[in-house]
């Protein structure tokens, strides 16, 4: 059993796997060789549903990752007044034009660090007052940042254990406008959360950043998002300030593209059975998702990709190569994917510019250094980032630490290695809840341990 054990409460219906405690991974028979399409983006997910909540008129939105994060939106969402009806993988929102239907209640966000972010400065930019909480790691994830700026636009908070934490208690009179200043150092998510609240704002906001930022594709993303809805922000020359004009978003019918932190993985398996995966609904050369960059390491590992219109296709190779350093900086969330392609190199891997990422749904970097340990592979952890040997990992019971992205980049280690057996699989369903069979379906051997 997982030393950390698992917020079931957080794992949502959409969740298959939430009651099975572990997996097995055995390598698949040969080379993976497969054609997929993988589930919309979790990140364009939310910040769709959010906007088309908040627009006037019915939004479609085709495409949408149906994942505890997206079920946790649209439930706040529906205890909000919000006619949210999904079909297959398309959500048809009716928008409520800035005033909020139902005025009072308490919200759940779960472990859904989007909706966390994102649902705080919706709310203030209509009138109510509303108690917000969600799972246990996301109640320990400090919010300061974001919540000292809706404060500064009229926001009454009142915080029921620790200060600028979930849960708290939102009264919402509406945003003044003017200007507000966010750190850049961060999260991303802070700045996007104030955002795509600001057309609704008294009079024009502007949006200031204090420093570097980290991951700035997000905020374009969410720039995108609010232009796709009819909001266009003027950006300074410098990138520092955003200048939001008053507006009301206008229903729209869009349909988003695939989840690539989700696609990342199965590239990886690719390049470590020396097979061929190709993604359909991917475009290297048009998408705003950081995460892209992982094709660029996974050349740099020996791998041959293949970017084309509408799909990307990666054939890896039976050594890949190592003796490298690399910035993880625009795209963290590879960087656990990274550090188990880095365990079959051969020369070591070391990734920097992740620091960050020990404020995740774990502590990333401490964790994926303990579990490659457990497999005898010889690690060194930096403040920001770690160096992985090359190895043959032993047999392990690995832990997931009720985290999508270590439960599945630990898998893959398992499509070379037999024996690798994960705690709480059932954490994938933040992002891919069916990842799962999607991997049996390649040719890897999943069984519950």
């Amino acid at each position: 059993m997982s030393l950390h054990q698992p917020d079931l409460e957080a794992r949502s219906p959409w969740s298959p796997n939430r009651h099975i405690h572990e997996v097995a991974i055995y390598p698949p028979q040969g080379s993976v060789n497969a054609t997929l399409r993988m589930p919309g983006s979790k990140s364009l997910t939310n910040r769709a549903l959010i906007i088309a909540a908040l627009a006037e008129g019915r939004s479609e939105l085709k495409g949408i990752l149906k994942s505890d994060d997206a079920y946790w939106c649209i439930d706040a969402l529906t205890k909000l007044g919000i006619s949210v009806k999904v079909e297959g993988d398309t959500a048809y929102v009716e928008g409520c034009g800035g005033q909020w239907p139902i005025p009072t209640g308490e919200l759940y966000v779960g472990a859904a660090g989007t909706v966390a972010r994102f649902l705080p400065g919706a709310l203030a930019t209509g009138q109510g007052s509303w108690t917000l909480r969600g799972s246990r790691r996301m109640q320990e994830r400090p919010m300061a940042p974001l919540l000292q700026a809706l404060a500064s636009q009229g926001a009454s908070l009142t915080y029921t254990d620790k200060d600028a934490c979930l849960p708290f208690k939102l009264e919402a009179q509406g945003l003044r406008g003017g200007e507000v200043t966010l750190p850049g150092s961060t999260s991303s998510q802070f700045i996007s959360g104030v955002l795509l609240a600001a057309p609704y704002a008294q009079t024009p906001l502007t949006v200031a950043i204090d420093g570097e930022v980290v991951q700035r594709d997000y905020i374009q993303l969410t720039l995108d998002m609010m232009k796709a809805f009819g909001i266009a922000v003027q950006t300074a020359s410098d990138g520092q300030s955003f200048a939001v004009p008053q507006g009301q978003y206008g229903a729209q019918s869009i349909e988003l593209e695939s989840d690539v932190s989700t696609c990342g993985y199965f590239w990886a398996a690719a390049a470590l059975t020396a097979g061929r995966v190709r993604i359909e609904g991917v475009d290297a050369a048009k998408t705003r998702q950081p995460d892209i960059e992982l094709l660029d390491v996974l050349e740099q590992m020996g791998c041959t990709v293949q970017r084309g219109d509408g799909f990307v296709e990666v054939h890896g190779r039976a050594h890949l190569k190592g003796g490298f350093a690399r910035s993880m900086r625009k795209s963290s969330d590879q960087t656990l994917t990274v550090a188990a392609l880095a365990v079959f190199a051969d020369a070591p891997v070391t990734l920097t510019d992740a620091a960050h990422i020990r404020h995740h749904e774990c502590d990333r970097i401490a964790a994926i250094c303990t579990e490659l340990r457990k497999l005898g592979i010889q690690v060194e952890e930096h403040p920001d980032g770690l160096t992985v040997y090359p190895g043959a990992p032993s047999p392990a019971l690995l832990d997931s630490y009720d985290d999508h992205r270590m439960a599945m980049a630990l898998s893959l280690i398992g499509l070379r290695a037999g024996g690798i057996q994960i705690t709480d699989p059932g954490c994938v369903s933040k992002t891919c809840p069916d990842y799962w069979s999607r991997l049996g379906a390649i040719g890897a051997q999943i069984s519950e341990a």
